[in-house]
């Protein structure tokens, strides 16, 4: 029903498109026709007063009994109709002479010839003449002078063939004008229906995108505006795809996470209910039920933080954090696990590293980064946390000589939700994502560098004096 509401775009560029036309036509039509005619009208009446002081010789030199001989012959030199008119006073006039032998009364009230009495005698060498366009049996081109003080002389001439040239060029331009507007409608409609051609084309593809469907890729290999929409679109697809893919793989992990200790803390509580255990076993039991609510704690609180980052509800301080002391505090923190799961986990700073951060976030990332290495990295291996200053920013980093990231891999490591492949332990693949975001709050980066026996978590931070230095400048400013 909606497109039988709201016309076709293709229908609305093509009117659009026709109205540009039509109104460029209307233009055209406008500025030539009238000043055609405007001019034509013009070259007549001046070709008639070029003619004026020849006639005014003639007529001076021939008897008044003669005027209409006189009148008959300059007709056939000028191509115009000589008049001669006196005036009795009262402004009652009378013909004296008419090339055309019968002098019809409203030349006698014609307005150029009012006009004419108004002006001087016309001497030898030429004067004032009186000029106009008069509609008397069609339009006619009119210029009269005053051959003595009672005697006026007008020429007239008629316009029927000028004027038709002019409605024959009006007419060739409005027909050509409709033929140029039905060519630029039809051109315009097969270009705006290729057009929406095209961008039908993308509203069925993000159709399909919002139905889940991102297999099918979207391809226009036109140049254009249009087709880096397509290409734009065709980014979003495949992003989509890998986030959607991550989705499932995230919704499987996270359950399988859950599913785990659950079944297992389900487990030991059912043996547990056994009165005749042992206590060792039942000791045994008990720390493993710790480890697997540890387990579920950790995923929750990472969903949590995850939750709290989207919704602006993470403040994060603005001070200055000794980054060598929170290598080595973390370093304390991680002590017993590292050395639990077998790893040698140290600390190397060799003096302050003032960063302008928030404390407790930059200890929350290197826990991150250090439970990353402990858990995805065989037991034995030397892990290191390190703190210095690097290009003017104060870089924390944690080091192990595990078997490192796979090159396909690193790009995708702080993304949410996505896990590289292997390793020795799995997660919920939110740690590293949490970890960038909070470094990004900060105003640092987190960057990675891997290669088999070597991994390196860098994050890095702005130095505080670097800082402070550029406030006070600005402030100084």
């Amino acid at each position: 029903m909606n497109q039988f509401r709201h016309p076709r775009l293709s229908v609305k560029l093509g009117l659009v498109v026709l109205a540009i036309v039509a109104g460029a036509l209307g233009i055209v039509y406008a500025a030539v026709a009238p000043r055609l005619e405007d001019r034509l009208v013009a070259d007549r009446l001046n070709a008639l007063s070029a003619n004026a002081q020849t006639v005014a010789g003639k007529m001076k030199e021939a008897d008044p009994l003669t005027y209409d001989a006189r009148a008959g012959s300059i007709q056939e030199d000028i191509g115009a109709r000589v008049v001669v008119i006196s005036s009795l006073g009262n402004d009652t006039y009378v013909p004296v002479g008419d090339s055309n032998e019968i002098t019809a009364p409203e030349v006698l009230n014609d307005p150029v010839v009012r006009a004419a009495f108004q002006l001087s005698v016309f001497p030898p060498t030429g004067g004032e003449v009186a000029r106009g366009e008069v509609n008397r049996n069609g339009e006619r081109a009119e210029v009269a002078f005053r051959l003595r003080d009672d005697t006026v002389v007008l020429m007239s001439a008629s316009l029927g063939d000028t004027l038709a040239s002019v409605r024959l060029v009006e007419r060739t331009l409005l027909l050509a004008g409709l033929a140029a507007l039905l060519i630029a409608w039809f051109a315009g409609s097969l270009a705006a229906l290729r057009l929406t051609h095209r961008i039908r084309r993308l509203e069925e593809a993000a159709g399909r995108i919002a139905g889940g469907d991102f297999d099918q890729e979207i391809v226009d290999p036109v140049e254009d505006e249009v087709g880096e929409l397509a290409r734009a679109f065709d980014r979003m697809r495949l992003r989509l795809a890998h986030l959607d893919r991550a989705r499932r793989e995230f919704i499987a992990n996270a359950s399988h996470e859950l599913r785990t200790p659950l079944f297992s803390l389900g487990g030991f509580l059912e043996l547990m209910a056994d009165e005749d255990i042992e206590p060792a076993v039942r000791n045994d039991f008990v720390e493993e039920m710790s480890a697997q609510v540890n387990r579920l704690t950790r995923l929750a609180t990472d969903l949590l933080d995850l939750t709290r980052l989207d919704a602006g509800q993470i403040s994060v301080e603005q001070a200055e954090v000794d980054v060598a002391e929170s290598a080595r505090t973390i370093c304390e923190e991680f002590r017993v696990v590292a050395e639990a799961e077998e790893h040698a986990l140290s600390a190397s700073v060799d003096g302050p590293a003032i960063a302008l951060a928030d404390e407790q976030r930059v200890l929350q990332v290197a826990r991150i980064l250090v439970e990353n290495a402990t858990r995805h990295t065989p037991a034995g291996t030397r892990i290191v946390v390190s703190a210095d200053d690097r290009n003017g920013a104060v870089a924390l980093s944690v080091t192990d000589d595990g078997p490192g990231v796979p090159e396909n891999d690193q790009e995708h490591l702080f993304e949410r939700f996505y896990r590289a492949e292997g390793g020795q332990a799995s997660g919920s693949g939110l740690g590293l994502a949490i970890a960038s975001e909070l470094a990004d709050r900060m105003g640092g980066s987190i960057e990675v560098a891997s290669r088999p026996g070597e991994t390196v978590f860098t994050l890095l931070l702005p130095r505080a004096d670097r800082v402070l230095t550029s406030q006070r400048a600005d402030g100084g400013a």
